[in-house]
């Protein structure tokens, strides 16, 4: 396969930073690390890559940031859709402003960044598209129904596009990380406690939450480092023959699996058990 130019949406930190470091020590790829503040990217220059401005909810940024690409490289080989982060809250108390916020990054974002994208692809007779979902996409926790939601969405767009694209030489894979040790449990936790004032009626359960999230990001068998999803990124990117779908972590394809085979009514008896937690 010959990629001309990858772009990777939200290289600042986690995921992205780490698939941009490693794409970025193959000379034979021009790697596009971008971010809202390019500013936070000189690590990632240093280490080979070019770095560009985009913020997936400002149009003119994404505009700019492919046309800039397309002007040097004629099209873009390859769109790593990694920008995305996870509010927390159950579905009665969250801001729904909060909600919109989360979509216009983790869904319209990617959307949009497909679109502009396309028709480079196409006329160049080839391309590929990674986009970057989580297990979360699968299956469903507790007071995290609206970032569950975003990913959800994400599964149905890829499977769509996938198949729209195929006649256009145009591959398309998704990657489902599980849990992953960057700065999303940390996201996670801060919006989850800002969500609801602490008596509210689900503050049991937002404390249960709290307290499992953050026993399984420490946990070194449940979760992963950032760079086991760059190398399966790489992989969906620049593989000869790239999968459908990337499940990342033992413990994510278990519970993803799980899910599957048990079915709602008992998965729902396992969240009790590990939640431990009822609406007052």
């Amino acid at each position: 396969m010959t990629t001309t130019a990858i772009l990777i949406t939200g290289t600042s930190s986690g995921i992205g930073r780490a698939t941009a470091l490693r794409l970025a020590a193959r000379p034979e790829l021009s790697v596009y690390a971008t971010a809202r503040r390019p500013e936070t990217l000189a690590d990632l220059a240093e280490a080979g890559a070019r770095t560009l401005a985009l913020d997936v909810t400002d149009e003119e940024s994404m505009s700019a940031a492919v046309k800039t690409i397309e002007a040097e490289h004629g099209s873009i080989g390859v769109l790593v859709n990694n920008a995305g982060y996870g509010a927390y809250g159950t579905v009665e108390e969250t801001d729904l402003t909060e909600v919109r916020r989360q979509f216009e990054t983790n869904v319209f974002g990617l959307a949009r960044m497909t679109q502009l994208v396309l028709p480079g692809m196409r006329a160049a007779g080839h391309g590929r598209i990674v986009n970057v979902g989580s297990m979360g996409g699968r299956m469903v926790f507790p007071v995290g129904g609206y970032y569950h939601a975003s990913k959800y969405a994400v599964e149905a767009l890829t499977d769509a596009l996938r198949f729209e694209a195929a006649p256009f030489g145009i591959k398309v894979s998704l990657v489902e990380p599980g849990l992953i040790r960057t700065g999303f449990g940390d996201t996670a936790a801060r919006t989850l406690a800002d969500s609801a004032a602490p008596t509210g009626p689900y503050s049991m359960l937002n404390n249960a939450a709290d307290r499992q999230m953050a026993q399984s990001y420490r946990s070194r068998t449940l979760s992963a480092p950032p760079e086991a999803v760059a190398k399966v990124i790489e992989r969906a990117a620049t593989g000869p023959r790239p999968k459908i779908r990337y499940v990342i972590t033992p413990a994510a394809r278990m519970l993803v699996h799980s899910r599957r085979l048990l079915g709602a009514g008992v998965f729902d008896a396992y969240l009790r058990r590990q939640f431990r937690a009822t609406a007052r």
